[in-house]
């Protein structure tokens, strides 16, 4: 099956699994239809048959195509990086029109997505280059040390609908500038976005057969895929970009066969607005980080704490700010509301407002939906015990919680066993630097939203965020360090 025929030019097309290089067999097909309705997400998937994929047979080829991407070049790494960067550049446009119409993803995120994967792309050909060992010190004399990186092998990797293109990549690309090979499992909600647009690149891109692997499947049969992983012997590492409780799951199950896990989980992220910052530029950086993809990403602000000299009028303000912001087609480059995943989604968000409002919250804005697009709904008085206070919720949902003096605020932004990302906002940005370190999370940004996010910075979560980290790091998670000792001056030994 050609690339062109892979992709989506007509009202209903088919897809397959692609594996070894070969678009797959009728054993995992889907078809995806449209929908007519602008305020739901466009595509539908249909599913003719799918079984447990046959990762583990045969396991020596793969190995033998594992051993073959270990030994190229950074200059042949780094070429087909570069060639795929163009590949996504040239049909930046289609592919984000995509990503709208299978998600519900604005244009405009599904656009800053293909220049995001570009970006990535490019610099991760840089990183090919990167020392892959350190010379260690020696107690001997004589005795000369060095630690090596070497990669795992083949990597599963889990991959979401929420960022399905930058975050595809993500999963893949780390594990491959690390000389692994990859087997990628899109969400069944977005299995284009997610994961075949990428099959389609690497194909055009010229990456060997077998070093890139997608394997879709119908709802409800991950655990499939999940077993296929586990008990492949070639299978060496479990990468999952997702949820908490999935990654319970997996990490007790790799656990049980000794595979090495990498997650990146989702946030309760919490933004704190000191009483010296600037009103105007607060109630920007709230509407960003806590609407941006109708919440829907793991970097969304879900609690504003405010101190509370400032707290009655950014209410107001942020209140009118997010009334006025535009919903609707996510395809209309106006739009910034745009539909929610699914129905279920939707009736989850709905539920937990309801559940805050019944425990005596405060709605002062949405609360409401139509079709699937939820309004922005701003809440206060929210209390603990409900789900929304301290669990993530995917919505454009936020509370609003006035505090008295920095030590409450950080007491109150502590409060959830998450640990992705935080922020401070304040007009002296060594107060901010001073508050940053007690924040119980991995990344925190003074004067500036939580969603945030740099290629090659060390991006990643603590506790029930997960484990493991972006940019050039990330490699140190997607190999083994071995110890190479080598004596110049025969060893004296006592016998």
């Amino acid at each position: 099956m050609s690339t062109s025929k892979a992709r989506v030019t007509s009202r209903a097309s088919t897809y397959q699994c692609y594996i070894g290089g070969q678009w797959g067999s009728g054993e995992h097909r889907q078809h995806v239809r449209r929908r007519s309705s602008p305020t739901a997400a466009i595509f539908s998937p249909a599913w003719r048959r799918a079984g447990a994929p046959r990762l583990g047979r045969p396991s020596r080829p793969r190995r033998m195509r594992f051993r073959a991407w270990s030994a190229t070049t950074p200059a042949e790494r780094a070429r087909l990086f570069f060639a795929a960067a163009e590949i996504v550049r040239r049909r930046r446009a289609e592919i984000a029109e995509l990503l709208a119409r299978e998600t519900g993803s604005t244009i405009l995120f599904a656009s800053f997505q293909q220049d995001l994967v570009v970006q990535t792309l490019e610099q991760a050909a840089g990183w090919a280059y990167l020392p892959r060992g350190e010379v260690l010190q020696s107690n001997i004399p004589g005795s000369h040390s060095i630690g090596v990186r070497r990669p795992l092998g083949v990597v599963g990797s889990f991959t979401p609908w929420n960022g399905a293109s930058i975050l595809s990549w993500r999963a893949a690309i780390s594990p491959l500038v690390a000389g692994n090979t990859v087997v990628v499992k899109p969400s069944e909600l977005a299995p284009v976005s997610a994961g075949l647009i990428m099959a389609e690149v690497a194909h055009e891109a010229g990456f060997p057969p077998g070093v890139i692997n997608v394997v879709t499947h119908a709802p409800g049969q991950a655990s499939s895929f999940a077993d296929a992983v586990i008990e492949s012997p070639a299978v060496r590492c479990v990468n999952l970009i997702g949820g908490v409780a999935t990654a319970r799951l997996l990490a007790e199950r790799a656990g049980r066969a000794l595979k090495r896990t990498v997650l990146e989980l989702g946030g309760y992220n919490p933004m704190i607005i000191l009483d010296d910052t600037s009103m105007d530029y607060a109630v920007d950086t709230a509407t960003f980080g806590a609407f941006f993809h109708q919440g829907q990403i793991c970097l969304n602000t879900r609690k504003i704490i405010v101190q509370r000299r400032l707290y009655g009028e950014f209410l107001e303000k942020f209140v009118a700010r997010a009334r006025a912001l535009p919903s609707g087609d996510p395809q209309d480059p106006k739009t910034i509301i745009g539909p929610l995943i699914t129905r279920a989604a939707l009736e989850q968000v709905h539920a937990r407002v309801e559940e805050a409002r019944s425990l005596g919250a405060t709605i002062h804005t949405g609360g409401t939906y139509q079709g699937q697009i939820y309004a922005p709904t701003i809440l206060t008085d929210v209390p603990y015990s409900a789900r929304m206070s301290n669990e993530e919720t995917f919505g454009p949902i936020v509370i609003v919680e006035a505090v008295d003096s920095d030590e409450e605020a950080i007491q109150v932004a502590n409060r959830v066993d998450y640990g992705l990302t935080s922020s401070i906002l304040t007009g002296d940005p060594y107060r901010g630097f001073e508050m940053a370190p007690a924040h119980s999370c991995r990344d925190r940004h003074v004067n500036s939203s939580t969603v945030n996010d740099e290629i090659h910075a060390p991006m990643g979560g603590v506790r029930d965020s997960g484990w493991g980290r972006t940019g050039p790091r990330s490699i140190e998670d997607f190999t083994d360090l071995i110890w190479i000792n080598a004596r110049s001056t025969p060893r004296q030994y006592p016998f």
